[in-house]
């Protein structure tokens, strides 16, 4: 399959994941959750970002592992490969290709005063690399290849689609129309999902607190058991205050999960404790996460059909990504 299947009148979405360890409930409630509802709605392209992964240093059977491990957790969440693009980013080679031309155009300025490259330099000062420093013109190849109208886009990636818009105007204004300058998307829907033992601080899988995150493929028992031990408060009531981060971000994910509004929660666990909201929240995400994890085993399994499907989806990508690298090729003025 070579061709990329066009969805008539549909608008065209990119989003990409990186992967770096398991993802989490946060992941899912934040974002993965909002990308399965958004396949009906748009034209998607998704992508598993492994070149991303190796700014950071990669045991490489590690790395192997987690790139079919969160491929296979993209089909097993629910979205199609047949209706969408799903591939990984490094068999498609014009995202390096494309970068380079669009480094050339970004200034070292611009790279400096990115923040998330200094959070990670202090992070691992023992390996700040250049590609530390360069990847958001990477990141700013992967979306502008496949001409997206929208990125969704979290609080902490904004910064990243304002600097891709930039380059993509620079090049535009200095060698013609080529790019797609892309709108940030934000989901309607899309909990924030904060860490279950410090609420103060965003839900990640580098939390070295085992108990502060809970994984998309942990096992019901774990669930239950990290989410009896969150960190809560010393009222001891199921209500929604700033001044009661713990409950409220239990609030805001069973919310994320049943449907149910803050008011309605508040009003069925009237008169209840932590205890009896704590393992409701618990059973509830454990239900919720549990049918991902059958089909997860079951795709992982096939390692074979899983060749197939990223493979196929490698092919579409490119059928795309072609014409826009090779445009921006002769516009610069290169001999083709």
């Amino acid at each position: 399959m070579s061709e990329q299947i066009i969805q008539p009148n549909k608008k065209k979405v990119l989003s990409c994941i990186q992967p770096s360890g398991m993802l989490t409930l946060g992941n899912y409630l934040g974002a993965l959750k909002n990308w399965v509802a958004m396949q009906d709605e748009f034209d998607c392209t998704f992508a598993v970002a492994d070149l991303h992964a190796i700014t950071v240093r990669q045991e490489p059977a590690a790395l192997r592992q987690q790139i079919y491990s969160t491929y296979a957790l993209l089909l097993a969440l629910g979205i199609d490969p047949e209706k969408n693009t799903v591939f990984i980013q490094s068999h498609v080679p014009f995202h390096t290709q494309l970068s380079w031309l669009l480094s050339c155009n970004t200034q070292f300025g611009e790279m400096a005063r990115m923040t998330q490259f200094k959070d990670k330099s202090q992070k691992h000062p023992e390996n700040v690399n250049v590609g530390l420093f360069s990847y958001p013109v990477l990141m700013a190849a992967d979306i502008l290849l496949y001409k997206p109208d929208f990125v969704p886009v979290g609080a902490d990636q904004k910064q990243h689609l304002e600097i891709a818009r930039d380059i993509a105007t620079r090049f535009n204004n200095i060698y013609g129309d080529v790019f797609t300058i892309p709108e940030p998307y934000i989901p309607k829907t899309g909990a924030r999902v904060m860490s279950l033992q410090d609420p103060a601080k965003k839900m990640s899988k580098s939390d070295e607190n085992a108990n502060a995150w809970v994984a998309i493929l942990d096992s019901k028992d774990d669930i239950i058991r990290k989410f009896k031990r969150a960190v809560t408060d010393s009222e001891a009531a199921v209500r929604f205050r700033e001044e009661q981060p713990g409950i409220s971000n239990l609030i805001t994910i069973y919310s994320a999960v049943t449907g149910k509004t803050t008011e309605e929660i508040e009003k069925e666990f009237e008169g209840k404790g932590y205890g009896d909201f704590k393992l409701a929240v618990g059973e509830t995400v454990a239900d919720t996460l549990a049918p991902i994890k059958q089909r997860y085993d079951e795709i992982i399994k096939d390692k074979k059909a899983l060749e197939q499907l990223y493979t196929e989806g490698a092919m579409k990508a490119e059928y795309v990504a072609k014409k826009t690298y090779f445009k921006a090729m002769k516009k610069v003025g290169f001999v083709l």
